[in-house]
């Protein structure tokens, strides 16, 4: 790229003029830098605050793309969203710069926009520079509502970085208020569904960029995601410093470490946990794990959870919390290698205490400890208290949470069973006893009244048999006792006949009423009977529940020492890798040093060369004009010739070094007319 100014060169773009900024660090060097698709100058306005200057980035000759002009058109539109003011730009075009252009080739498609002071979060990492809970915060909440601001409006920056994420926040320049704290630059990958699609795409930067997508192009609207995850999660355990000394370098994580079960993950993971709550760790964990973009948590998810932490719990975290940890114990309990330990409920027998352990363990399963949990001690309790028909109600409560068949199933209808027949005792029936047939009142009137009947006919009989003559006489009364009596028979025999109907009625009511209540009681007996073997048969699934959770529980020790001697394998692996890519790293930083030194030595050759040049112009030139002044122009034409052809080698550092420009500009003139007096400088 020959576009290479110096501090205080002027350059007019659309009608202001503009001078080259000067370096902080090195006043001698143009203010720039040099990102992947360009490099980006500070301009200052002549008659502008420091708090206007303007960036021009020149892009390298691959992203010099006439589409910039369109893009950057509708790019104006977002310049008003907080975090992207990089946004408000304008691209030189040959119709409208054209004379600039033709001056400076490599101006063609640059873009000028507000140029953002402060340092990016690359420096703020690579300086490994520990920052207050606060700005942790405040930082991180401005990354995350900018990103909410884009997904709302379909945004996406697709290249979210270290050194893409400005930070006003900490910029020494006074800057107007309502700043944002985070600013984006380099935008030129935006995306956008009234944008086209680049040409060129990015694969993401090492250290923020998912492992399953780092091969592919980035170029959607949840392309954002992952990357502004890692990165918020750097901005807040950059309150840590054992985060901080952990760091890899250019960023926290090393790009080979992406979304795998590093150290480093873990030692993140449970400072965010300590400084910044469980629902943090949550949404981190989430982009960790995630599959595809799609699944990272959004950026309104992030604003909610970091709105929700308080001012008194940063002052807390600032003087309560202690630092992250990675002792062993730490690692395992991050990794999950550590048995949960679940508490048990307080049971009266040891065979319901270990049917409330499997509740919870139920209830943990199934998301609903809680409900199970408090249902079941309260329920206990109020036996304890001697209230049963409370206990029944919260029973039959609990009764509703359970699964069919399970061990707490079975607990529960117990109980239930037990408070039921404990409220309502059931007295045994009495069958009532029937009354002798004998002993009937109807059967001992109608006899009274037979025997007196027949004890009236025996006197009327006698007294026939004695008395002959009156006969006649009492033959008649006798025909009438006679047909009295067979009337009393016949009244008799019907009643003793209805008796024995009522009787054998009753009998026989007082039987079936009796045959009931046998088959009732041997129903009851057969329902009792079946609880018994259901209870028996529950007993008997319980204890092989307990078995077989004896030996998940030892294959799962066994699988989680595995799972530890697996994990330390790999760790001794990371760290032989490591060593490995260090010594790599060391042999490539001793080539680079030697490269550079080789490369200064050069460059002081050139400058030394040059310098000689410098003074051989001088002299060329004292000798043209000695030889003009001497009347000698053919001479004086031939040093004026070698003057030029030495200084066309390299006009552009001796045009800057003293008068030797203004020497040449006298030595063209004399060529082009030799007439010209070339003055004495």
């Amino acid at each position: 790229m020959s576009f290479q100014p110096n501090p205080g060169d002027e350059l007019i773009i659309n009608g202001t003029a503009y001078v080259v900024g000067r370096h902080p660090a090195a006043p001698g060097l143009a203010y720039a830098q040099a990102g992947r698709q360009g490099i980006v100058y500070q301009l200052i306005a002549k008659n502008g605050a420091p708090h206007e200057a303007k960036a021009l980035k020149v892009f390298f000759p691959k992203f010099r793309i006439p589409a910039m002009v369109y893009q950057s058109e509708h790019m104006e539109t977002y310049g008003n969203i907080p975090g992207l003011q990089v946004c408000k730009r304008d691209v030189l075009t040959p119709e409208r710069n054209g004379s600039l252009i033709a001056e400076q080739p490599d101006l063609l498609y640059a873009v000028l926009m507000p140029w953002v002071h402060g340092m990016t979060w690359f420096d703020c990492l690579t300086d490994q520079r520990q920052l207050e809970a606060s700005d942790s915060l405040a930082l991180a909440r401005a990354l995350a509502g900018i990103g909410s601001a884009m997904e709302q409006k379909g945004l996406a920056h697709c290249d979210l970085s270290a050194p893409n994420v400005m930070l006003p926040f900490f910029s020494e320049v006074e800057l107007p208020e309502g700043t944002s704290a985070v600013e984006l630059v380099d935008v030129e990958q935006m995306y956008s569904t009234k944008m086209d699609r680049p040409d060129a795409l990015l694969a993401g930067s090492p250290g923020y960029a998912a492992h399953r997508t780092v091969h592919s192009g980035l170029w959607s609207a949840y392309a954002d995601r992952f990357a502004g995850a890692i990165i918020i999660g750097e901005m807040l355990g950059w309150s840590d410093r054992v985060v901080v000394d952990k760091a890899w370098g250019e960023s926290y994580f090393d790009q080979h470490e992406m979304q795998t079960p590093c150290e480093r993950y873990f030692i993140l993971r449970k400072s965010l946990e300590a400084r910044w709550g469980s629902k943090v760790v949550e949404l981190f964990s989430r982009a960790w794990d995630s599959q595809d973009l799609s699944s990272c948590p959004t950026f309104g998810e992030w604003l909610v959870v970091l709105n929700a932490v308080t001012e008194q719990e940063i002052l807390v975290e600032d003087t309560e919390t202690e630092p992250a940890g990675t002792d062993t114990g730490d690692l395992a309990a991050m990794s999950g290698t550590s048995s949960e330990a679940v508490p048990s409920l307080a049971t009266p027998a040891p065979l319901k205490a270990e049917q409330a352990e499997m509740l919870n363990q139920a209830a943990l399963e199934q998301g609903e400890r809680g409900v199970t949990d408090k249902l079941f001690r309260q329920a206990r309790e109020l036996e304890q208290q001697y209230k049963p028909a409370a206990a029944l109600e919260v029973y039959r409560s609990l009764y509703h949470f359970v699964e069919d068949g399970s061990p707490l199933h079975v607990e529960v209808s117990a109980a239930i069973t037990g408070l039921e027949e404990q409220l309502n005792p059931q007295m045994p029936e009495q069958p009532e006893k029937s009354k002798a047939w004998y002993r009937s009142k109807m059967f001992i009137v109608t006899a009274s009244a037979a025997v007196v009947l027949l004890a009236a006919g025996i006197p009327t009989v006698s007294i026939l048999a004695d008395q002959s003559n009156q006969q006649q006489i009492e033959a008649v009364k006798q025909e009438e006792a006679v047909k009295a009596a067979k009337a009393a028979e016949e009244k008799l025999a019907a009643e003793q006949e209805a008796a024995q109907k009522s009787l054998t009625e009753k009998q026989r009511q007082e039987a079936e009423q009796q045959a009931k209540q046998q088959a009732l009681a041997a129903q009851k007996q057969q329902e009792e009977q079946k609880k018994q073997q259901a209870l028996i048969a529950q007993q008997v699934k319980y204890e092989a529940y307990l078995a077989q959770k004896e030996q998940n529980k030892q294959a799962a020790a066994k699988l989680a020492k595995q799972k530890a001697y697996d994990q330390q394998e790999k760790y001794e692996k990371y760290l032989a890798l490591k060593k490995e890519q260090e010594a790599r790293a060391a042999k490539e930083e001793a080539a680079r040093k030697a490269a550079a030194e080789s490369e200064q030595k050069r460059k002081d050759a050139v400058q030394a060369r040059n310098k000689e040049n410098v003074l051989q112009l001088i002299s060329l030139y004292n000798k043209a004009y000695a030889s003009q002044e001497g009347g000698s122009t053919a001479k004086a034409k031939s040093f004026a010739k070698r003057f030029r052809a030495l200084y066309d080698s390299n006009p552009s550092y001796y045009r800057s070094v003293g008068e030797v420009g203004y020497r040449a500009s006298s030595i063209y003139n004399f060529l082009g007319d030799t007439n010209f007096r070339l003055p004495k400088i």
